[in-house]
Formats: structure tokens, sequence, C-alpha cells
């Protein structure tokens, strides 16, 4: 992922900007596309927060995983509305960055919501990461933090 965003800036879904490379580093990135008008991606996105609450506000030490929210939305407006139902803790790429429409070119997002998991290379994990979660629940975790092959030490 530095590769990938290094030298940007993410918006915490809380309202603070940090530097890509700094939070992105050592971890499993989740990206999320999603958009506020597409009912599947309201329906999964509080089952994708339980998710990352288990994984990494609630277990210690926490789970080395961050999402990324990359906004599918029409409006900055729209954006803005979405963040308001996410965690605080989660990131998203600007609205106004073009980086958010090479990203959906790069890991060929034609539908809403996808979960696409990185290791921190960049490399795809997987781009089912929604069905994993669903039908495996945080179990699917353990997989991913083993493809990466960096986090030998995290026990689920």
């Amino acid at each position: 992922m530095v590769d990938m965003l290094g030298g940007r800036f993410l918006l915490t879904c809380g309202g603070a900007w940090v530097e890509a490379e700094a939070v992105l580093q050592n971890k499993v990135v989740a990206l999320y596309f999603a958009s506020t008008r597409c009912a599947p991606s309201r329906d999964f996105t509080p089952l994708l927060s339980d998710f990352y609450a288990e994984l990494v506000e609630q277990a210690c030490p926490p789970a080395p995983l961050a999402v990324v929210f990359v906004s599918a939305d029409c409006s900055a407006q729209e954006m803005e509305d979405f963040l308001l139902q996410l965690p605080d803790t989660w990131l998203a790429l600007p609205f106004h960055d073009p980086y958010r429409h090479e990203l959906k070119t790069r890991y060929h997002i034609t539908a809403t919501p996808k979960l696409v998991i990185l290791k921190p290379s960049g490399e795809v994990i997987t781009n089912k990461g929604r069905k994993q979660i669903q039908e495996r629940g945080r179990a699917c975790f353990q997989d991913w933090v083993e493809a990466a092959e960096v986090f030998q030490n995290f026990s689920g």
C-alpha cells in the first residue's frame, strides 16, 4: 500500500487527516467500495463495522487491519453523509482525489459494495472480502493474515 498510496493523505471518518504511509504500514488493508445510494452497501456496512470492531477495537492486541472507504457516491455531500455511519477510525480517500477512479479501475469495481483485501504491498489477497465475511465471519481474517505473509504473530 505504501507504493500505491505513498505521499497521499487520507481522511479518518472522525474528520482527521492522516498520512497513508504511516497508518497502513504493516496492516492488511480492506478497500471498501460503497455508496450511500446503494441498498446492499447500506446493508453490508453494519456487518463490516461489527467485524472491524471485534478484530480491532475490542481485541487485545488489535488486529493489523485498516479499512479504507473508497466512495462510489455521486457527490461529496453524499460521501460525507455515508462517512457519518462509519467507525471514526476507518479511513477514506477524499472525494475529490482522482485516485478513487484509478482504484476502481485497478480492482475492476463494477458494482458496490465491494471489499478488496490487500497485502501491505498492495497485492490482492481476495476481491471477495464481503462474501467471506458474510459466510465465515471473523474466521476469514486469519486466512488474510497468513496470506499477507507478515503477521505470523497474530492469533485471531
